[in-house]
């Protein structure tokens, strides 16, 4: 099997992308003296002028570093020729109070009260590489219910994080991965659809705290643990509706059976 064999096609607005960044590219390439070259060393270590082509050439979708960087080179807004990806930065900002730093934890650093710009996503036409860290977006879900199968996990795009916001957080970006929700078990906490940024390096149970876990009869969960008076450990689902997501109570051995992937720290989507 080819690699081409095993690309993904493109979704037609991802094919419409591609087409409007060609024509900004061949109309500001002169006036900015811009190559694909310029732009892949732009785009990082590794990237070819034939990756910033396939950009251009309905080959690969565009990620949200990618459109970042395509955005700052061509001096334009993402939404000039990916109105899709400008409108979930968008949303995803737009869904965060000011002083929301998700729920606090006795191991979280606090943020400082004079703290303005507290969104851990940027607004549009703000990206740059020195201020945000991209994180890898997986297709994988966690279940919010009952478990989920995951037997073929992809990364289908990236999410910008203000690194400031990260450091705030004491998490360091090469820990973190994002994934989605699927369920309601989790409700009013997470629902349905999601985005959940993950810490994979907070792999050990802790009280009151929102895990990502795997088990082999269940897959995938999303869950808070809550430590058990005699010693064990309750997955608990936030949603009070018990006949319908019951607590788990597990013994300090059947902890381990269920393999922390890591530590859920924040959370996006719809109101």
């Amino acid at each position: 099997m080819t690699k081409d064999s095993r690309r993904l096609p493109l979704a037609d607005w991802q094919l419409e992308d591609s087409d409007r960044l060609k024509e900004i590219f061949q109309q500001k390439r002169s006036q900015l003296k811009l190559t694909q070259e310029k732009i892949a060393a732009e785009l990082g270590e590794g990237v070819t002028q034939g990756a910033v082509s396939h950009f251009m050439n309905r080959r690969t979708a565009l990620s949200l570093k990618a459109a970042a960087v395509f955005a700052r080179m061509l001096e334009v807004p993402v939404a000039d020729f990916s109105p899709r990806l400008a409108e979930q930065l968008k949303s995803m900002t737009a869904q965060l109070p000011p002083t929301d730093y998700g729920r606090p934890s006795s191991n979280d650093a606090k943020p400082p009260s004079d703290q303005t710009d507290s969104s851990p996503l940027p607004m549009e036409g703000e990206i740059g590489n020195d201020r945000y860290a991209f994180i890898p977006q997986y297709s994988a879900k966690a279940a919010a219910g009952f478990g989920h199968e995951n037997p073929h996990v992809e990364s289908v795009a990236t999410l910008a994080f203000k690194r400031e916001w990260l450091r705030i957080k004491g998490v360091n970006p090469k820990n973190l991965i994002v994934i989605y929700a699927d369920g309601e078990s989790m409700w009013p906490t997470i629902n349905d659809h999601d985005v959940l940024l993950i810490d994979k390096s907070r792999a050990e149970p802790a009280n009151g705290q929102i895990f990502v876990m795997a088990s082999a009869d269940k897959g995938a969960i999303v869950k808070r643990l809550v430590q058990s008076p005699l010693g064990g450990w309750i997955i608990r689902s936030d949603n009070e509706d018990k006949d319908e997501h019951p607590d788990l109570l597990l013994s300090r051995s059947e902890i381990n059976e269920h393999r922390i992937i890591g530590r859920v720290i924040w959370r996006g989507g719809d109101l």
